[in-house]
């Protein structure tokens, strides 16, 4: 048998230790935080700092500490295009990409305001900056001079704020229609100019076999004799054409030739 009123003065015994309960487990749950592998948890109590957390299990002080979280993976930041003047004057358009990451997470938090937006400013700053001091062949041909040249600068810059960047890549550069116009008509000059050159070259080639084939000629007449004859022979194979030798060559060389010539005529069929 159940007395109402014992059931009643327990009841409102257990309401207390219900809401306390209940009260410890949202604390508990509060002071318990977790962090990934690639994150740190930078804690302040007070508004002072205490130092970095994570990555795993931690416990903190509800309502008195707070936490930021810092990624410390690689990020990319993609660079709008800039426009600038080179050092000869020329206005381009140039965008690039940043890699960066945090190394110290405190001084991520505590001396920067916003680590990445001032990463995206001042990458944009000292990329115009660059590309101002650069000629446009040095532009185009030395990319990879001008990139190491870009992250040794932002590495410096960001370093106090514990920003660490690994590379910096130039992704297009782009010219006016009238520069590209002249750079191909450049092209096409020195295209020209090669092959000049090495029509020059295969002109002065010939005439040094030419001479040597004039020298051998003349330590050797019979062989000058053969090329004449031969060269007539070939002229002779035209029709309609009529072949004047010169008064030193003998009787038995041109019957020959004659002979040799009608021979080929015979044998060829007449088109008319």
């Amino acid at each position: 048998m159940v007395v109402p009123g014992v059931t009643a003065v327990f009841s409102q015994a257990l309401i207390p230790a219900a809401v306390a309960l209940l009260i410890v487990l949202v604390i508990l749950s509060m002071s318990i935080k977790i962090v990934r592998e690639y994150e740190r948890a930078v804690i302040f109590r007070l508004g002072r700092l205490i130092g970095v957390k994570g990555p795993g299990l931690f416990l903190i002080i509800p309502f008195i500490d707070s936490i930021v979280r810092i990624d410390l993976r690689i990020v990319t930041v993609d660079i709008p295009e800039q426009r600038t003047i080179t050092r000869d004057n020329v206005t381009v358009g140039v965008d690039a990409v940043v890699y960066y990451k945090v190394f110290d997470p405190e001084k991520a938090v505590v001396r920067i305001e916003n680590y990445h937006y001032a990463v995206v400013m001042l990458a944009q700053t000292t990329l115009r900056d660059i590309i101002g001091q650069v000629e446009l062949d040095d532009l185009l041909s030395k990319r990879d001079e001008i990139n190491k040249k870009l992250q040794e600068i932002l590495d410096q810059l960001t370093d106090p704020w514990g920003i660490k960047v690994t590379a910096v890549t130039i992704k297009e550069v782009k010219l006016p229609e009238s520069m590209l116009r002249a750079m191909a008509k450049q092209a096409e000059a020195e295209r020209w100019r090669r092959a000049r050159i090495i029509e020059a070259e295969g002109e002065r080639q010939a005439a040094k076999i030419m001479a040597e084939a004039a020298q051998f000629y003349e330590k050797h007449p019979a062989a000058l004799r053969l090329r004449e004859l031969q060269t007539l022979i070939e002229v002779a194979k035209e029709k309609n054409l009529v072949v004047i030798t010169p008064m030193k060559m003998g009787q038995e060389d041109v019957m020959g030739m004659m002979a040799t010539t009608m021979d080929k005529n015979l044998r060829t069929p007449s088109t008319e």
